[in-house]
């Protein structure tokens, strides 16, 4: 399908991201007044915990205090998560919490249930004991996410606190909905340093997200050093939205990254747009531009105007040395290519550079993610369509890829954008898809949400956060929480268990927690804040 039906939409994107860029937003404002209707409490706190579990049993009057004579034990191959517990839990406890491979402990990691799947768990809760069941690590990692949001809110600050530590009693067995559960973030419009991206990788794993894509280039900036392209970060990262100075990750940088965000049991997914939102690499060698004449370095928000040079052999030169050298640094199985927006250049060329470009990934051992208007690339079958379209556009297209074999990745920009205000009043982000309240972010189903594309052919989700007007990791906290859980619980948590209402009371629950990490957030007034 030509790629008509985005124009509208990159226009409302521009117009939003000039004006707001133009009142010199930099701070998260105050939101609309809507008074909340009145909830009920949650049961117990083990009907707080999000994403909502799959099944919950409490065992009214009993509960586990954790102790500073308390100690963790580890089957052979989960020492390293209970490593991480440890180290969630020492800093406001105070408490030693020695970590032993085998043996009996007050608290006991168990690779013991294989029908979990690699991601599932079950925690047992017992006035003695906490026994954390799993098939595999990561399933251990996420029931460890759950058995903190157990324990009082202080557990969250990095500064000891007086306690007591007390789990209720019961059971929790757990289980993802999607394999896919992944949120995005734009490092090419302002860029975040290593540090940052660490801070934000450990607030999406509090909700059992799995999957990190970084956006590594765009107009305004080329952030990954290649060695056989050195002017790509020299030149081409040097800037960004703005004019600031920029910036850009070694290969050491990325790889520091890439094993940070596995230690987390989240996946990197390097994101290199391509045909379009090239300038920086335009602009770093004149040889990828069709008349030969590097564009100057671009500092705006603008999109569209870039492209690679399609007809020339060093376009596809360039792009096998960046792919190979990224591939060869990622060990997760996915490449993203990019490909929206690519209005520089023509349907034919579009398919032309997608029918050289997509085997180039492929060869260097990756699954191949691109946005949804590269399915009229026709993707091979496997590889992954990232549907970022608002009001359930293009939905035949869709359709038509899931048919073909395609995986649907689904990151609605009216749903899921977390750059995206909350409402006309919201400081930071822009506005070009929708206002997205919490209550949006959370009111949808990614089965149905395309009429066409049949459940099984939906991967999972992800929630974005571009950064067109975001500079620095506060501001990716006030655009992230409280919105960020909604969209986690929707790839998560058994379509049965959402519901709004639920939802928001155990939302209001999180607050206090965001508080004792340091995390900023918004406090939305759909929201029963404690």
């Amino acid at each position: 399908m030509p790629l008509t039906s985005s124009r509208p939409v990159r226009a409302r994107r521009v117009r939003a991201a000039t004006a707001a860029l133009l009142t010199g937003v930099l701070t998260a404002g105050a939101l609309s007044t809507i008074t909340p209707a009145a909830v009920a409490a949650p049961e117990s706190p083990l009907h707080q915990v999000i994403p909502a579990p799959e099944s919950v049993r409490e065992d009214p009057g009993v509960e586990f205090t954790l102790t500073a004579e308390s100690a963790i034990s580890a089957d052979p191959g989960a020492s390293e998560v209970a490593d991480y517990l440890a180290g969630v839990l020492r800093p406001a406890t105070g408490f030693p919490l020695p970590v032993a491979e085998g043996g009996a402990g007050d608290v006991a990691l168990r690779l013991d249930d294989a029908d979990l799947g690699p991601a599932g768990y079950r925690l047992d809760v017992a006035g003695d004991a906490v026994t954390l069941h799993a098939g595999g690590a990561d399933g251990l990692f996420n029931g460890v996410q759950t058995l903190r949001q157990l324990l009082p809110a202080t557990i969250e600050s990095p500064q000891v606190r007086p306690g007591p530590w007390t789990i209720p009693g019961g059971e929790i067995t757990d289980r993802p909905r999607y394999e896919h559960r992944a949120a995005g973030l734009d490092v090419a419009r302002h860029f975040f340093d290593v540090e940052s991206v660490k801070r934000y990788i450990d607030q999406i794993a509090l909700y059992k997200m799995n999957f990190l894509r970084l956006h590594l280039s765009d107009d305004q900036g080329w952030r990954i050093q290649i060695n056989d392209w050195p002017r790509l970060t020299e030149h081409g990262g040097s800037t960004e939205v703005g004019g600031g100075p920029g910036g850009f990750y070694t290969q050491q940088d990325y790889s520091e990254i890439v094993a940070y965000a596995e230690s987390r049991h989240v996946t990197i997914i390097p994101e290199i747009d391509t045909p379009g939102h090239t300038n920086a690499a335009l602009s770093s060698y004149a040889e990828l531009n069709c008349d030969g004449v590097a564009p100057p370095l671009y500092t705006g928000i603008e999109v569209g105007f870039s492209s690679l040079c399609v007809d020339k052999d060093v376009t596809y030169e360039f792009l096998d040395d960046v792919i190979r050298e990224i591939a060869a640094l990622t060990p997760g199985p996915y490449l993203h290519i990019g490909g929206d927006e690519a209005d520089a250049t023509s349907d034919e060329q579009y398919r032309a550079f997608m029918d050289r470009a997509l085997p180039i990934v492929e060869k260097y051992g990756k699954t191949a993610v691109g946005w949804h208007e590269y399915a009229k690339a026709e993707p091979q079958a496997g590889s992954v369509v990232q549907y970022w379209g608002v009001e359930a556009a293009e939905a035949d297209t869709m359709a038509a890829a899931a048919a073909r074999g395609n995986k649907i990745l689904m990151s609605p920009a009216d749903k899921s954008y977390l750059d995206m205000k909350y409402d006309e009043s919201t400081e930071l982000g822009l506005s070009w898809a929708a206002y997205i309240e919490v209550a949006d972010a959370y009111g949808w189903d990614p089965a149905s949400h395309l009429p066409g594309v049949p459940a099984e052919s939906v991967l999972g989700i992800e929630a974005p956060m571009w950064t067109e007007t975001l500079e620095n990791s506060a501001h990716l906290e006030t655009m992230a929480f409280p919105r960020l859980p909604a969209i986690a619980e929707l790839g998560w948590s058994p379509a049965a268990t959402h519901d709004w209402e639920s939802f928001r009371t155990r939302l209001a629950e999180q607050g206090p927690r965001w508080t004792a990490a340091g995390i900023g957030f918004t406090r939305s007034p759909q929201i029963p804040w404690p």
